[in-house]
């Protein structure tokens, strides 16, 4: 407004001017407080929602790491069983059909104490076998020209087999097995190289790995071994 205008206003007018002014200052105050406060209040929440996706980002990466070191004890256990308590292994050859086929793959356990009709994997070689237990140090073995076996002439009965044979023997009969040794035979008989040749031989316990127990694969045969 100009200076000609307010000399012609009243005293009053001038008054209630200058009131109406002061209250337009303060709304225009309270209203850059507020302002001021929106801002701080969103600062704020700007503030904590970048704390949260840290403390976030942290948690997933302690989980991530948490997971990777139980894998890696998870993988050093099964390990160690496998090499030293449950090796797992793979059946090459017919030697042991029908009872085990070429590819399945079974579970043994570690131990060179066994009875009549275990399954036993061992070294010969650098080749892994897996045969029949027959007999133990100091027993007697014989085997006729029909297959039918005898331990310390007692006839054994053997219901794994689907055929009997004398097969690949250069051994004479009877045979007593050496001290520290077993006596094994493979299920196919007419052509399983085993114990009946010098090939094979009687087993020492340094090459025994375990008994079969169980059988992983395939999965249609999943289940004990005997």
């Amino acid at each position: 407004m100009s200076d000609k205008k307010l000399k012609r206003l009243s005293r009053s007018e001038l008054l209630e001017m200058l009131i109406a002014q002061n209250e337009e200052n303060e709304k225009l105050k309270q209203s850059l407080k507020e302002a001021n406060m929106d801002i701080s209040d969103c600062q704020a929440a700007i503030n904590q929602e970048e704390l949260c996706r840290e403390l976030r980002s942290k948690r997933y990466w302690r989980v991530v790491l948490s997971t990777f070191c139980t894998l890696i004890v998870v993988a050093a256990i099964a390990v160690l069983v496998a090499v030293f308590l449950l090796p797992v292994l793979q059946i090459y050859g017919s030697s042991m059909n029908p009872t085990l086929m070429e590819g399945d793959i079974v579970v043994s356990v570690k131990g060179t104490e066994f009875e009549s009709g275990d399954l036993v994997s061992f070294y010969v070689g650098n080749k892994l076998l897996v045969k029949r237990y027959i007999a133990g140090p100091g027993q007697w073995v014989r085997i006729d020209a029909e297959g039918n076996v005898y331990v310390d002439d007692v006839f054994l009965e053997e219901s794994y087999l689907t055929e009997k044979a004398l097969g690949q023997c250069d051994i004479q009969f009877p045979y007593q097995v050496p001290d520290g040794r077993i006596f094994v035979l493979g299920d196919h008989r007419s052509t399983s190289v085993d114990s009946r040749s010098t090939t094979v031989g009687c087993i020492a316990d340094e090459q025994i790995v375990g008994k079969i127990v169980f059988r992983i694969w395939p999965l249609a045969g999943f289940g004990t071994v005997k």
